[in-house]
């Protein structure tokens, strides 16, 4: 038994853990920005401001930001008909709030896209994994306002309209069950303010 014919197969990668770049072409700090590396011995901490001595994954990470066209070359080369993928909302408007989005961050996004149709591979996108703008933590305390709620339906409607002949299939927020089940420091991550 085989699968159907128009079975999507594929795999997924974040922004926050993918496309390094961190501040490149306008893109603001988001929320993964300020989680520091850890290995065997040492967990993974959450350090509210930037070190400049200290690691952070996600500024380098494996740099898909500039090595996407390579990278979805492999993936066509594995076989892939789908890539699932999120949008770095801190990419599209830096800081969150912001009245106008960056555009080069837009074009970004429409690059990567073209790349997958040219692979014949379908884009699933995530809108929020995780990569919320720093500056809504600070200034509105994440989730918990209701005003930021506005400014991720801005941030949805700014990504739903520029992209909609190039991604058919959408997610929202990935896990985001998650902060039900932990407490302390997983909050930042979601944008909740809690550390």
């Amino acid at each position: 038994m085989g699968f159907p014919k128009n079975f999507l197969w594929g795999g997924a990668v974040a922004a926050n853990q993918c496309e390094g770049a961190y501040l490149e072409d306008g893109k603001g700090l988001s929320v993964p920005d300020m989680l520091l590396g850890g290995d065997v011995n040492t967990p993974r901490t959450f350090l509210p401001k930037t070190d400049k001595t200290a690691f952070y994954p996600s500024h380098e990470a494996i740099d898909f930001y500039h090595r996407y066209k390579e990278d979805i070359a492999l993936f066509a080369e594995m076989g892939f008909t789908v890539f699932r993928l999120s949008i770095n909302w801190g990419r599209i408007y830096p800081n969150g709030d912001d009245e106008e989005p960056n555009e080069e961050g837009l074009a970004f996004y429409d690059a990567v896209f073209d790349e997958c149709e040219k692979h014949g591979i379908e884009p699933l996108v995530t809108l929020c994994h995780y990569e919320i703008p720093w500056n809504i933590v600070t200034k509105y305390g994440g989730f918990s306002n209701r005003e930021v709620i506005d400014l991720f339906v801005k941030y949805a409607r700014t990504c739903f309209e520029r992209y909609k002949d190039k991604v058919k299939y959408w997610l929202t927020f990935n896990e985001i069950n998650i902060p039900c089940m932990h407490a302390g420091g997983i909050g930042p991550l979601y944008g909740l303010g809690i550390m």
